[in-house]
């Protein structure tokens, strides 16, 4: 197997995983969005909480040549580390949230 197919198997697995943890509070629903033509990658909550409406991306993850980006992590654990734990190098995790700047520190890829 190559190596992007395996990067996509560990992120949809990851996500999969992520989206049966049920948040205590509200009612809210875990939704995965796999566009696997473009591959795009998504975990949503949507849903209300008492009377305010929530609705949003937790994870978003895209896989851009031969790199995993990781476009937005609202996790506590942070997802870079479960990918690292699944045997995905640094080198091929680019964390895009933080400024193309700050990259060059975060020991992350820079792109």
């Amino acid at each position: 197997m190559d190596r992007l197919e395996h990067y996509r198997q560990i992120v949809q697995a990851i996500l999969t995983e992520r989206s049966r943890i049920q948040p205590v509070y509200g009612e809210i629903q875990m939704k995965l969005l796999f566009d696997r033509e473009r591959d795009r990658y998504q975990l949503l909550r949507t849903g209300w909480q008492d009377e305010h409406r929530v609705y949003g991306s937790l994870i978003h993850i895209d896989l851009e040549g031969d790199k995993i980006w990781i476009q937005y992590d609202g996790t506590e654990v942070g997802i870079a580390n479960e990918l690292i734990e699944r045997g995905i190098p640094k080198t091929d995790i680019v964390l895009a949230y933080h400024s193309p700047f700050m990259r060059q520190y975060d020991g992350f890829a820079v792109g």
